[in-house]
């Protein structure tokens, strides 16, 4: 069968998908573009910034992807593409994509806190507690597996790691020349891209070799650094100009698919069990931020809301960025499809998923004219370049987390309290307990807690929309359905994680899913009572 075919009828999807269910969602949730958004009313020229559309954009879109949707759908065609390519449509539309609109719209409502904040309002201090143990011991999961994702990037291209240190001091000069200038933002975007294309140039010729452990430690500073920065100067330009990497790459990836329409070389479906473990809940784990990810209800609610600009722009930069990464996560199964077993096989044991990925997409390019090792550059840096970004946006949502944890934004704290609330305190906490973790060399038993981690966090996030619409009175079905699929998959997910582990002796790990399942099981049934929606209350648009 022809990649082509499939890649056509995603996008198709996608855009239906976009243009009819996303603005149902608009007006059934009551989207108001009159609405003042907290990036104005709250704006700190720190943390609280408005930003244009396509900055913030550019900021979530570079921030939710990174390399799992790379590496969730490469690793899960074990299973063969059909249940893959299902999985991603299927749950990219009606989970994924609703999961992260919704997150935003319930953020900016609620003044641009996080999801353990709404949690507060419509649940309880105690569910609001709970919450935030779970992210935050989610979090240091995600920058420790991160951590490592990149340095093997880096390692296996080096080219990539010069370019993506150029990548950071080009991000810096953007911000201040976009700042403090009367640029058109057009205007500077051509400049930045052409010196996006000048800094992977540089990096092609001058690689940087150094040692996984030595990036590693090199990220401990640059996180730590990068997440206590105001938004304006890193994280918005960063995010905006790597998301022209990616942009490149879904386009290019596209047009070569369409033109070349290699053979997909991979069996439709292989068997319900694999070395991964049983179909379900193993596939709905793995391909993660491919489908749906509750890493984005922490970017939505953490970074992204404190930055919209207009209320109309959450269906677009929601619903939209979440289908965008949905076609990565597409193109992410063609690029492994279409290799052969043995080659697949070869490449996976010298460089994992990532690169797998990048050889794919070599032979995509290859068949538009450019060098399919140019290609694999390509690929390994946009897989880096991203990587990098949501391990420094993690690391900011971490700090949100822990902060609010001891001390609820808007108040005032000493003593104990005020130390624990510190922003500098609580980002060394969080760096330094991911950096410990992901140092471990732990790195086959990390993932599979990621996967089942975070999927379960994307359960509460939808746990958490259902009773704020409830409390609204609006039908929560659409929210409901999908919940429970999610805790079905991932509570079954936690018990095969701490079974293995126990077996494999790796005793932390299995504590730590069963204490990740207990803790959800526990939120679940507090929100309970919550979930029904009250028919008779007024919708306010300021609700």
């Amino acid at each position: 069968m022809g990649s082509m075919w499939l890649i056509l009828i995603s996008v198709a999807c996608f855009l239906v998908a976009y243009m009819t269910y996303a603005k149902r969602l608009e007006e059934k949730w009551g989207v108001d573009k009159n609405q003042i958004t907290p990036a104005h009313s709250k704006e700190d020229g720190i943390d609280y910034v408005p930003a244009k559309k396509p900055i913030l954009l550019g900021h979530h879109f570079a921030s939710i992807a990174g390399a799992a949707p790379i590496i969730g759908p490469v690793t899960a065609a074990q299973f063969g593409w059909l249940p893959v390519f299902l999985w991603i449509i299927i749950g990219g539309i009606f989970i994924g994509a609703v999961h992260d609109m919704g997150s935003i719209f319930s953020s900016i409502r609620h003044g641009g806190r996080s999801i353990a904040q709404v949690i507060d309002a419509n649940i309880g201090r105690s569910g609001k507690q709970l919450f935030s143990i779970f992210a935050w011991l989610t979090l240091v999961l995600i920058i420790a597996a991160f951590m490592n994702v990149t340095a093997g990037a880096f390692v296996s291209t080096p080219e990539a790691a010069t370019a993506s240190i150029l990548f950071i001091g080009l991000a810096l000069v953007f911000g201040i020349v976009r700042q403090r200038t009367n640029l058109s933002l057009p205007l500077l975007s051509i400049i930045g891209i052409a010196l996006l294309a000048i800094c992977i140039a540089i990096g092609v010729n001058f690689p940087i070799s150094l040692s996984a452990t030595a990036w590693m430690w090199i990220f401990v500073g640059y996180i730590f650094v990068a997440s206590v920065t105001p938004v304006w100067i890193l994280l918005q330009p960063r995010d905006y100009l790597n998301s022209f990497l990616l942009y490149g790459i879904l386009i290019f990836s596209f047009i070569g698919i369409i033109v070349g329409n290699p053979t997909i070389e991979l069996a439709g479906f292989t068997s319900f069990q694999t070395e991964l473990g049983y179909l379900f809940p193993i596939l709905f784990v793995t391909v993660a931020c491919g489908a749906i990810s509750g890493f984005h209800s922490l970017v939505s609610s953490g970074t992204t809301s404190k930055q919209l600009d207009k209320e109309e722009d959450t269906r677009a930069i929601g619903y939209g960025g979440m289908l965008i990464e949905c076609v990565l996560a597409i193109i992410a199964l063609l690029a492994a499809a279409v290799i052969t077993g043995g080659e697949a096989s070869a490449l996976l044991a010298e460089g994992g998923p990532v690169l797998l990925f990048a050889t794919g997409v070599g032979s995509f390019l290859a068949n538009i004219g450019i060098p399919a090792a140019i290609g694999v550059i390509f690929g390994s840096l946009t897989v880096a370049a991203f990587a990098m970004t949501t391990l420094d946006t993690a690391t900011r949502l971490g700090r949100f987390i822990f902060q609010e944890y001891f001390v609820p934004e808007d108040e005032e704290a000493e003593g104990f309290a005020g130390v624990m609330g510190n922003m500098y305190f609580a980002t060394f906490v969080t760096v330094i307990s991911s950096a410990a973790l992901g140092l471990s060399g732990a790195w086959a038993d990390i993932w599979p807690i990621f996967g089942s981690a975070n999927q379960m966090l994307a359960a509460l996030a939808l746990l958490s929309l259902a009773v704020w619409l409830a409390s609204r009175g609006i039908k929560n079905t659409h929210i409901i359905i999908p919940m429970v699929f999610m805790f079905a998959v991932t509570l079954t997910a936690l018990v095969f994680v701490a079974r293995d582990n126990f077996l494999a002796a790796n005793y932390i790990l299995a504590i730590l899913a069963v204490i990740l399942f207990i803790m959800a099981v526990v939120l679940a049934r507090m929100a309970f009572g919550f979930l029904a929606p009250e028919d008779d209350k007024a919708v306010e648009p300021g609700n």
